[in-house]
């Protein structure tokens, strides 16, 4: 009987084709890469446009009385300068319409199906956005959280489901302490990857959604894993070695939760991966009074010295992780969300300063990176269902 590979051989061979890839996508410039996406034909193209003010706004279809809110993103509860001029600007696609989403004609289509989200707060952010919209078409939706749902809510008109599921690296991740205190090297201990395994809040719920969209990227930064507190990234129970980066442990992640989805969310599953939502901190990060208090979108020229990697911005990050989530998409059936560009102009549309809490500013700094509600979110909530309407169309 031949013997058994040792469990470390397939990280090795993953290893190995990991530094390829990294040396190959090291020579290509931060450009824009052919992802399939669902549109209406291909002159439209839903995520180029640009935001006009429009003179009679349609009136937001829900306030700061939605059962779903998040306190924080709350801006009309917590009196947020400018809220009506927030929601007056309407994003216009180049070459199409965008229609508004019909909360009634959504639920009525999406009867008897479900709708996942996976990743972090800005997946919540966006999953709020949608509660709240479709609350308007079935006002007893109720609160639900079963499968390891973060939050969500049950539409029992429809009998549909729109749940979230917190997994921010979207791998599991857990606390490991120091296990000495003998070594002097400034650790407190270690937060263990396991780049090959799901977190447990989403890994069992494949069956359950007839749609998924998933992100991560928030938290790929050292100000979340100082080196104090680092990532340190293992396969098939192994660290991996030698060891990754950060921005190399997300390419290691991402390769393998695209693998592990097309492997195990079955076919039918309409599959999205949201791009990454950009941050607008002027001057300084989070904690460094980084400020977003504007009172109309950017321009377009602007946008580059703030998000341009090359321009070394406080908000590039954006554009480096939507590169590396661009080529792991790459012949997979996971549908591009591209909502980062028509997101990068909206610098005025951020919580800010008005975050509901007394000394939430001191101690957090303002919030230059979720958004308020209603707000832009509300868009991607058009986008998406419209996207979601043509997938179930097809299928």
């Amino acid at each position: 009987m031949p013997s058994k590979l040792p469990t470390t051989i397939p990280c090795l061979i993953f290893l190995s084709v990991l530094l390829l890839y990294l040396y190959s996508t090291s020579l290509l410039p931060y450009s824009s890469t052919s992802i399939t996406t669902l549109s209406p034909s291909t002159t439209c193209n839903l995520f180029e446009g640009h935001w006009v003010l429009d003179p009679e706004p349609p009136k937001p279809f829900y306030d700061e009385s939605c059962p779903f809110h998040r306190n924080a993103w709350n801006c009309l509860r917590n009196n947020r300068d400018n809220m009506g001029l927030i929601n007056s600007w309407k994003w216009v696609p180049q070459k199409c319409n965008l229609p508004r989403i019909d909360p009634q004609r959504f639920l009525g289509i999406m009867r008897n199906r479900n709708i996942g989200f996976v990743g972090d707060s800005l997946n919540e952010n966006f999953l709020v956005s949608f509660l709240c919209i479709l609350r308007e078409a079935d006002a007893g939706a109720k609160r639900w959280k079963k499968k390891g749902a973060w939050r969500g809510a049950y539409f029992p008109k429809f009998n549909v489901t729109v749940a979230y599921h917190r997994a921010v690296l979207l791998s599991k991740y857990q606390w490991q302490p120091k296990q000495s205190a003998v070594a002097n090297d400034g650790l407190k201990g270690m937060y263990r990857v396991d780049v090959d395994i799901p977190a447990d809040e989403w890994a069992t719920i494949n069956d359950f959604y007839d749609v998924l969209i998933f992100n991560t990227g928030h938290w790929w930064g050292h100000d979340k894993f100082p080196k104090e507190t680092p990532l340190v990234f293992y396969c098939a129970g192994q660290p991996i070695l030698p060891p990754l980066g950060l921005f190399d442990g997300l390419k290691a992640v991402l390769d393998n939760m695209v693998s592990y989805i097309q492997k195990e969310v079955p076919g039918k599953t309409l599959k999205f991966w949201r791009l990454q939502s950009p941050r607008h901190f002027y001057g300084g990060e989070w904690n460094q009074n980084g400020s977003c208090l504007f009172n109309e979108p950017l321009k377009e020229y602007e946008l580059d010295l703030w998000f341009d990697p090359s321009k070394n911005g406080v908000n590039k990050e954006a554009r480096q992780i939507n590169h590396a989530i661009k080529q792991k998409l790459q012949g997979t059936d996971i549908h591009l969300l591209d909502l980062t560009h028509l997101s990068e102009y909206r610098a005025d549309a951020h919580p800010a300063i008005w975050l509901g809490k007394k000394d939430a500013v001191a101690i957090w700094g303002q919030d230059c990176m979720h958004w308020c509600l209603p707000g832009v979110p509300d868009t991607w909530v058009d986008i998406l269902s419209e996207l979601i309407r043509q997938g179930v169309s097809r299928n």
